[in-house]
């Protein structure tokens, strides 16, 4: 009996110490990269996206490192794994990386176009000349799109529609109030909302960044129970995407 129950022991043993080789070690910072979007992902920290993603990550041991740079560096970064993940990706929207169960956002999508066009739907969206930042790829995400230019910046953008070179530009809410805010007349403008897409961390294929996406999930799973992220939304007058 006693040899037995000493087998017994050496196995158990032996199984706890495979099942923690295959738990990767969760690290104790996560290196995020994003452009920098006005009241989301600010240059100095502050931001709804910032807020949420440390709620997640730092009640849980993991310290939140910043990186501001644009956005499609940033993907470059987390495939490379010079990050562990950037903020702001759409579902599948680039090969080479991993996505969580959980979204921590949704972009509200708006058109920006004159006051005097005709209002879009996401039905006849498509029938118009549109424009985006580079790297966004709406023409994956919005049905039926033929006639679009990807922009490098969004300075310009108001002249542009003003003079006729696009009918309509797509961005999240966020940045297109920003760009009204420099309007000299924001009723020569008009917004119409368009879809909801939800927001994802792009995180590197690699030990750290699945240790870190397992986490990820494990905490918003437990937050969107307990409703802990309201609050934030509430504080930077954003809707609750869950």
């Amino acid at each position: 009996m006693g040899l037995r129950r000493w087998l017994l022991i050496l196995l158990c043993v032996g199984a706890s110490a495979g099942w923690a080789a295959d738990t990767p070690e969760v690290p104790g910072q996560i290196r995020l990269a994003s452009e920098a979007w006005n009241d989301y992902t600010n240059a100095d920290g502050s931001g709804l996206a910032w807020d949420v993603l440390r709620e997640v990550f730092e009640p849980a041991g993991v310290k939140v490192k910043i990186r501001s740079v644009p956005y499609t560096r940033s993907v470059g970064l987390a495939r490379r794994g010079e990050v562990d993940a950037w903020v702001g990706s759409y579902h599948d929207e680039t090969e080479g990386v991993l996505y969580a169960r959980w979204n921590y956002d949704a972009d509200h999508i708006y058109a920006l176009g004159l006051a005097s066009s005709p209002e879009p739907t996401l039905k006849t969206l498509g029938a118009y000349r549109l424009a985006w930042v580079r790297g966004y790829k709406y023409e994956e995400y919005l049905p039926n799109i033929h006639r679009f230019n990807q922009i490098e910046r969004r300075g310009g953008i108001l002249p542009m529609l003003q003079h006729g070179r696009a009918d309509f530009y797509i961005d999240a809410l966020a940045e297109l109030k920003y760009i009204l805010g420099q309007a000299d007349d924001p009723a020569v403008f008009k917004l119409t909302h368009i879809a909801e897409l939800p927001l994802f961390l792009g995180f590197t294929d690699n030990e750290r960044g699945r240790a870190l996406m397992a986490l990820f999930d494990r905490r918003m799973e437990s937050l969107v129970t307990s409703g802990e992220l309201k609050p934030i939304f509430e504080r930077w007058h954003q809707p609750y995407p869950f």
